[in-house]
Formats: structure tokens, C-alpha cells, sequence
């Protein structure tokens, strides 16, 4: 029996994969992303305007959690004039990196990815497995606040600024580029964490239902430390099973100046890929393993109908 060998651009469930029809499906995809961001975007804003004074309770009950998580830290540093090797402004500099890096978490993933434990706990997964949108575009977009969190990237984004021309560093465009660069990065590690140990709730649903929870708990309080003089050994952990190193500590002693620029500005660079591509892979296995055995819990409580 004779088998047709299909062209070499050829889709093989029919469609045409030319360059031209590849380019305008990449075209469709980003437009698909601006407009669910878009309707996500709109949502937030009339969850927020409901009521100005819940509007503001919430603004400012954010901001001041988001402070306390670092006040220990920022007062130990205006008390000792720095802390080790670090300066008050390189202390500073590494607290508002820090808060840059939840703000963004929490602006685009707050509500899916970050704690997806939650909806794989909750057998609430099926709800985005059912919708007309591949997965990967609903956990691109799903939760995107982009009023709910201003305050917070503002106040980081000063930290960041006043911090920047007390350092004893030149601030040059390479700089810039390395700081932005890494600020990418941690946010990719965290999420990659995030993850990783929420996919644990696909083989333990009620156990890992709100893992995550903790996750994010450890990192938001020990991500904002200097990890200098910890044990090698403690260390080792905290730059691979949770590494709350990354979200401000190593890149940031490179940028700040308490080690050298180079190479340790690109060591978040290079890690960030490989906590990815194990995320990825942990949450394949566990999304295979749900298609077999599915969910034999549901839970409503948390769900943004």
C-alpha cells in the first residue's frame, strides 16, 4: 500500500505551515494575548471601582504588607548603617529589586500560575481545560491586575531609583540592561518555583492544595536577606530546592557592587532557563498523569467565576 509523504511545510492535521501562514498564526496568537489581557484588565478595574473605600482599604493593606515583609531587614540596616558587606544603600537597592519582582508576579499571575496548586487542588483546573483557549494562553492571562497593584511597583520603583544614586556604581546603559535582564529573571525563578511545587497537587491534591501558600510565604520572607554568611550547606538549598537567593540576593550583589559585575550579573540570567525548563517538565508529568486519573474532589471556594 502506498504512502503519500506529505510536502516538507505541510501541517500534519491539514493545515498549510508555510512561513507566511506561520507568521500570521503568531500574529493571531499576540492578538488573542492583548485582548484577554485586555478583558482581565477591564475586570480588575471595576472590581476595584466598586467602592472607593474598599478600593483604597486594599491599596493600602497591600502596600503596608508588602512593607513589613521587608521592614526587619530595612531596619537593621538604618541601625547598623548596612548589614556585612552591604551598605544601607545596597540593603535598600536589593529591597526594592525584591518588591519589583512580587509587584510583576503578582500583577500577571497572582491568580493562576503562582498559586496553581489551588486550582489543581481544588479540581478546578477543568475549568480552564474546557474553555476555547489553549492552557498556556489562559495561565499567560488569567488574574492580570494591572490596578491592583500600583502602588506597590511605585514604591518599589523609588527604593529602586534613590538607591541607585547613593551606589558607589556608574550607571551606564549596559547596567541598565543587566538590571532589567535580571529582574526578568528572578520573576521567571520564582514563577518557575511556584510551579514546580504546586504541581505536587496533581498526585496529592488535598495535601498540596495550598502549598504554593507556603512557597510563597518562604520566599517573600527570605528572599529579601542577605544569604552572605549562611552554611554552604543551608545555601545549597536556597539556590536550588527553594532559591530564595535569586529573587534579589545574587543578582544583586553583582549590580550593587559587593561582588564583581561580571560574571555574576549573568548568573540569574543563566539559571532562570534551567528552573523553567524543570517546571515545565514537572507540570507536563502531572498534567499527563490528571488526564489519566482526573480529579475525584471540587471545590468552588476561590474560583473567579
Amino acid at each position: 500500500m502506498a504512502v503519500e509523504i506529505p510536502p516538507r511545510n505541510a501541517d500534519p492535521r491539514g493545515g498549510d505551515q508555510s512561513p507566511g501562514t506561520r507568521r500570521s498564526g503568531v500574529l493571531y496568537a499576540v492578538r488573542q494575548l492583548l485582548r484577554l489581557w485586555g478583558l482581565f484588565a477591564r475586570m480588575d478595574l471595576l472590581w476595584l471601582s466598586r467602592s472607593t473605600r474598599d478600593a483604597l482599604m486594599w491599596l493600602v493593606s497591600d502596600l503596608v504588607a508588602r512593607l513589613a515583609g521587608i521592614m526587619t531587614t530595612l531596619l537593621l540596616a538604618e541601625r547598623f548603617h548596612g548589614i556585612g558587606h552591604w551598605s544601607k544603600a545596597q540593603i535598600i537597592f536589593m529591597l526594592g529589586y525584591a518588591m519589583v519582582v512580587g509587584g510583576v508576579l503578582d500583577t500577571l499571575f497572582g491568580y493562576n500560575v503562582k498559586m496553581i496548586s489551588r486550582r489543581i487542588g481544588r479540581g478546578q483546573l477543568d475549568h480552564m481545560l474546557v474553555q476555547p483557549q489553549p492552557l498556556w494562553r489562559l495561565i499567560l492571562t488569567e488574574g492580570f491586575m494591572p490596578y491592583s497593584q500600583p502602588i506597590v511597583l511605585v514604591v518599589a520603583g523609588a527604593l529602586l531609583a534613590w538607591s541607585s544614586t547613593q551606589l558607589a556604581v556608574v550607571v551606564t546603559p549596559l547596567w541598565l540592561l543587566l538590571l532589567a535582564g535580571n529582574l526578568l529573571a528572578s520573576a521567571v525563578i520564582v514563577l518557575s518555583v511556584q510551579l514546580s511545587w504546586g504541581s505536587l497537587a496533581f498526585w496529592a491534591p488535598r495535601s498540596a492544595e495550598e502549598i504554593t501558600m507556603s512557597t510563597d510565604a518562604m520566599v517573600g520572607s527570605l528572599g529579601t536577606l542577605p544569604l552572605d554568611n549562611v552554611p554552604r550547606v543551608l545555601l545549597g538549598g536556597l539556590l536550588t530546592a527553594m532559591p530564595v537567593g535569586f529573587v534579589a540576593w545574587v543578582p544583586a550583589r553583582a549590580i550593587t557592587g559587593v561582588a564583581p559585575l561580571f560574571p555574576g550579573a549573568l548568573v540569574t540570567l543563566v539559571a532562570a532557563p534551567v528552573f523553567f525548563a524543570v517546571a515545565v517538565l514537572v507540570f507536563r508529568k502531572g498534567l499527563r498523569h490528571y488526564g489519566r486519573v482526573g480529579s475525584k474532589r471540587y471545590s468552588p471556594f476561590g474560583h473567579r467565576r
